[in-house]
């Protein structure tokens, strides 16, 4: 499978060895893991981050890196599972994690979250045989998605449905093409570049038509954010400045496209804005870009 593939390379490009960029390190400008590096755990799955030629690549992963450019300091990689990823953060051994992972109120009890760097919904990758976009149609169906993931418990909400849960991605997909679950719920960003690099699968796509807010996570506006450990709450709030600027010229749009991100609904807030009054101020309001900036 070409995602496993992605992985294993991302390893081989970990272990060769690595020139640094040549700028201005604020050692002692922020608390790191370590001395002018910004130690970042990313998972390895495009499109949302990877690791080529010293440098992060991916959606999250390349607007990672033109802020660490900007900050001066040099991403030191931590490729790792899911389910190591926040844990690490919490303990300290790493500055940043990403890997499109999206905002929930629980995450701002043990993180200090970023701006949002894109929007989506969350669906149902699946058979081209089918045609499931409601809660509903997974009811009674054997589902597979990822160990940590924020909607874990809706998901075991939904009636009769029989959940799996895994390690990576591409463990999930692999079971779904060979028939041992109906389904995969994963992030929508990563499902949908894994089938169009994949059409020979003969899978799709289809996000939730719900809006239950009995399943606010699956079925509401989704923000693809940074986590912090709470410590580096500094660190955050200078990336937050250079997210506002890269928003406000489209920049996340220019990098997006490159990544098949490229509809207006990755941009474009819609719906409740659930941060205002929880990690950011009642009237703070979500950032977009325009339509066809």
């Amino acid at each position: 499978m070409k995602l496993s593939l992605s992985r294993r390379l991302v390893m081989h490009a970990l272990l060769a060895a690595t020139t640094g960029l040549s700028v201005f390190s604020p050692a002692g400008a922020f608390e790191l893991a370590q001395e002018a590096k910004l130690t970042v755990a990313f998972t390895g799955d495009m499109p949302g981050s990877g690791w080529q030629d010293g440098k992060m690549i991916g959606y999250d992963g390349e607007i990672m890196q033109r802020i660490a450019e900007k900050l001066g300091l040099k991403i030191e990689p931590a490729l790792m599972e899911w389910s190591g990823t926040i844990a690490s953060v919490e303990a300290g051994r790493v500055d940043v994690m990403l890997g499109t992972m999206g905002w929930t109120e629980k995450r701002t009890k043990i993180m200090t979250l970023s701006e949002p760097i894109h929007y989506f919904k969350n669906g149902i990758m699946q058979s081209t045989k089918t045609n499931w976009d409601k809660l509903s149609d997974l009811e009674g169906k054997k589902v597979g998605t990822i160990t940590g993931f924020s909607f874990v418990p809706e998901l075991k909400a939904i009636k009769g449905l029989e959940l799996s849960l895994y390690d990576t991605s591409d463990a999930a997909v692999r079971d779904l093409i060979a028939g041992r679950i109906d389904a995969v719920i994963g992030d929508p960003p990563v499902v949908s570049y894994a089938i169009k690099q994949n059409p020979d699968w003969n899978m799709q796509f289809f996000a939730f038509t719900d809006t239950n807010p009995d399943f606010p996570l699956l079925t509401g506006l989704g923000q693809v954010v940074y986590g912090f450990n709470k410590k580096n709450d500094d660190l955050r709030q200078k990336m937050d400045a250079i997210i506002a600027e890269m928003w406000k010229t489209c920049e996340m749009k220019e990098i997006g496209q490159r990544y098949g991100l490229s509809a207006d609904v990755w941009y474009q807030p819609a719906g409740e804005n659930f941060r205002a009054g929880v990690d950011r101020p009642a009237d703070y309001k979500l950032p977009s870009c325009a339509a066809g900036g």
